[in-house]
């Protein structure tokens, strides 16, 4: 019951974080390895959990989309569905023993991403509009867009701020684009990974789907409360919890 009732938490404060900063696989993911789930099982279990909020995120903000400059929306689908893929493969051929010695590191990584994601955004926005900017290649541009994909396959922490620094740095402005892009993207890498993760078997389904509604609860409900936090304090407590998280994870190695 505890097991139960730990997962349940994680996952709605998950789903509430995601909704307002984002932050919410610190807490998916070392609550599965707390309760005995494997590294590998306990990131593809956590991702299945916050696809909904993905997904529905990108419905809110379905009038906004535009690809940036130097994608078109077809390559940006493409690429987001292949990089997932091979992500997630990624992650199938990776030895548990190793990514429980990668983790901490990933964690430590987009902690850092959280905390200095507005300094980021702002120093691409400037990047993107100084005088002379020259839009990316589209080769360089889907390269980009390709690594980022990857990632978020593999590892989903901080991909929502590597998102928007990509976007940002291949001169998209506008703020309601690039967070709609930026769930899209999401919504999109994260459902080619889930395939993947259930069609290699690595899915603890009873968690996942117990986990999915809790999340999904908090992306309403729990984001209600939260926004009522200030935002510093918002901002400060997913950094903490992120550099806890990792501390652990260093501790039990």
């Amino acid at each position: 019951m505890l097991d139960i009732a730990l997962l349940l938490t994680a996952a709605f404060v998950a789903g509430a974080l995601n909704a307002v900063a984002g932050g919410g696989s610190f807490l998916t993911l070392p609550a599965l390895v707390f309760t005995g789930v494997p590294p590998v099982v306990a990131n593809a279990t956590g991702t299945v959990a916050l696809l909904p909020g993905y997904m529905a995120g990108a419905w809110g903000f379905r009038e906004d989309m535009q690809a940036p400059p130097g994608l078109s929306m077809r390559s940006v689908v493409a690429l987001s569905l292949a990089g997932g893929a091979g992500g997630a493969a990624l992650l199938l051929v990776t030895p548990d023993a190793t990514f429980r010695k990668v983790v901490p590191w990933l964690l430590l990584a987009a902690t850092a991403l959280f905390a200095f994601g507005p300094q980021l955004r702002q120093w691409t926005s400037r990047a993107a509009g100084a005088p002379g900017h020259a839009a990316a290649s589209p080769f360089k541009a889907g390269l980009g867009m390709l690594a980022v994909a990857v990632y978020g396959g593999y590892f989903n922490g901080g991909l929502g701020i590597l998102l928007l620094a990509l976007f940002g740095l291949l001169g998209q402005t506008q703020l309601n684009a690039m967070n709609g892009m930026k769930n899209l993207v999401s919504a999109l890498l994260t459902a080619i990974a889930v395939a993947i993760y259930a069609g290699g078997g690595v899915v603890q389904w009873p968690q996942a789907l117990m986990m999915m509604v809790a999340a999904t609860l908090g992306g309403y409900g729990g984001a209600r409360v939260a926004r009522r936090i200030p935002a510093p304090w918002l901002r400060g407590g997913i950094v903490a919890t992120g550099l806890v998280m990792a501390a652990l994870f260093f501790w039990r190695q």
